[in-house]
This record gives structure tokens, C-alpha cells and sequence, in this order.
């Protein structure tokens, strides 16, 4: 496995948002879900994505939009159309004075408009919990991430198109999985743009010497692993790999393994109900009690009080 498909590996979606918004102007929709993470994806007509800071952006057809939480964007026909929808947490929708709008805007199975009929559709897939995407992804991302449809072609994204208003036996679980390579496939595209500002670790992919003990991390973090060991099996000495490493990637190696392995402790804590204790020793260290000390250290709280934020 690589780093960035170790990256990668986070996303699991469960019970996702997901909807096909159709709308007709004029329109303008607040979003404060406080969601870690939401895809939106044009298959028909234009709509604005007006961030709460940066300039707007439109989308077109075929165009997706990744949108980092917590703080509050806009959807709208037109940068500058105020308001006169608020989506909240858990996909709850209402109008600026509080008045519910799920039954009067819906148009069928996870379809949600202001007509039928209208110019414009946008699909939607929200993560609607911390745990199900990783921090160090999210981390790796930009507040705002757009992707032109001449730069990201997607097969899923009709398919997406197809699935969402079926209401048939197991289609959540389809629909997650979908979500789940739409935002795979997103920011693999989005790292291998031109000049992409990806961060140190990628970039460091390409090296023959950091790439492989990137690799060597990814595949097994769990191993007692030391700079000696990493450089012997690199093929190179303990000080050329510490250089290089430190070089390309921005931290020493054990610096970076650290991170790797709490990150992984962290998802863990979240995702499962699984002992510190197993926590531990799945991501490489020796008892609970070493986990907690450097997972305060690195993290500043405690493994249970990073659980019991989830």
C-alpha cells in the first residue's frame, strides 16, 4: 500500500446525506450542518458554491465541489442571492424563520427542490460524522476543493444520478460506497493535478529511497519499526535516510510514523468499540498505557476523551 492509498482508506460513510436537489430560481440555500466533509456534484444547469471565505465559484455540468466542515457555505443560482433556506444538522432544512421545508420541497425519493421541473440539479453526499473520515484527510484537503469536469471524469457520477432516487432493499449501504470512491476518486484527481500544492508526503512518493519507506510505514505501522530498520531495508544508512526523509517530508521518519499511527488510533477510537488496549497494539504499541501517553502528547487529550468527542 502506498501513502495515498493508506490515505484513502478512511472513508466509510455510514448513512450518509445524500440527495438529488433540483431547483428553478430564483434559489439560495444555506448550508450549516456542521458536517466534517460534503460532495456536490452538477449534472444539469449551473449553480453557485459561495464559501464563507474566498471568492465564489460556479459549477457546471459534470463539475464536483468537496467541501470541508465545520463552517458554513451557500448554494445558490447566483453569488449574490441571499438566503431563504437553512440546511442544519442531519440534512434538517427549514427557512430562515425556522418553518420546516422537508415535506413542502419534496419531489420524490431523496429528491428535494423548489420544482420538479427545474433548470438546475445537483447531487449531494454528505458525511455527516467526524469518525468517518479520517483527520489526516481531511487535513490533506483544502477548505474547497473544485474539480472541472475537463479535469475530473467520473463514471460514477451518473450512476450516482441513477441510484440515489431508488428506494430499494440495501441501497443506503450502496449509496455510501458510491460516496465513498466519488471522494476517492476526487482527490486522487485533485493531487495529481498540475502543479498541485499536494502535501510533502505525496510529492515524496516519487523518491526511490523516501517512497519506499513511505510504503514499508503504510503497510505494516504496527511493526517495532526503527530509523535503522527502515534504512537497512531502503538500502541506504540510518543518517542518509533521516536526511532525505526530514528533507522531502517536512518531519523525521519516526515523527511521521507517529503521526501515522495515532491517526490510525484515533479513526479506531471512533469507528469501533474496541479496548485502548487493542487500539494500542493494532496500531504498534506495547500496552494501553504507552498509546494514552503519546496520544496526549501529540493530540493533547486522552484516547477515551478523543472518543467520547466523537
Amino acid at each position: 500500500m502506498d501513502a495515498l492509498a493508506g490515505l484513502l482508506d478512511g472513508p466509510r460513510a455510514k448513512g450518509a446525506f445524500v440527495l438529488r436537489m433540483v431547483m428553478a430560481p430564483p434559489w439560495s440555500v444555506r448550508i450549516d450542518d456542521r458536517a466534517p466533509l460534503c460532495l456536490m456534484c452538477v449534472t444539469d444547469g449551473e449553480a453557485w458554491i459561495v464559501p464563507g471565505t474566498g471568492a465564489p465559484i460556479l459549477l457546471r455540468p459534470g463539475d464536483i465541489v468537496i467541501v470541508r466542515g465545520p463552517e458554513p457555505y451557500t448554494v445558490a443560482h447566483a453569488a449574490d442571492a441571499p438566503p431563504t433556506a437553512v440546511v442544519g444538522p442531519g440534512g434538517h432544512c427549514a427557512t430562515l424563520s425556522g418553518e420546516p421545508l422537508a415535506e413542502s420541497m419534496s419531489l420524490g425519493v431523496r429528491t428535494w427542490g423548489n420544482a420538479p421541473d427545474g433548470a438546475t440539479t445537483v447531487l449531494v453526499g454528505t458525511y455527516q460524522l467526524s469518525g468517518e473520515v479520517s483527520r489526516r484527510l481531511l487535513d490533506a484537503l483544502p477548505g474547497l476543493l473544485h474539480l472541472p469536469a475537463d479535469v475530473w471524469r467520473c463514471p460514477l457520477m451518473p450512476f450516482l444520478a441513477e441510484e440515489v432516487s431508488r428506494d430499494e432493499p440495501g441501497q443506503s449501504v450502496i449509496l455510501d460506497r458510491v460516496l465513498d470512491l466519488m471522494l476517492v476518486t476526487a482527490v486522487r484527481a485533485w493531487f495529481a493535478r498540475p502543479g498541485a500544492a499536494a502535501p510533502a508526503w505525496y510529492r515524496a512518493m516519487g523518491d526511490p529511497v523516501v517512497g519506499r519507506t513511505l510504503r514499508l510505514m503504510e503497510d505494516d505501522p504496527a511493526r517495532p519499526w526503527t530509523v535503522v530498520s527502515l534504512a537497512d531495508e531502503a538500502g541506504v544508512s540510518r543518517a542518509a535516510l533521516a536526511r532525505r526523509f526530514t528533507e522531502l517530508v517536512g518531519e523525521p521518519p519516526m515523527a511521521y510514523l507517529t503521526g501515522r499511527r495515532l491517526a490510525h488510533a484515533a479513526d479506531l477510537l471512533r469507528q469501533s468499540d474496541a479496548t485502548v488496549e487493542s487500539v494500542a497494539r493494532r496500531v504498534g504499541y506495547s500496552s494501553a498505557f504507552a498509546l494514552s501517553a503519546a496520544f496526549k502528547r501529540v493530540r493533547g487529550v486522552s484516547p477515551q476523551e478523543h472518543r467520547g468527542r466523537g
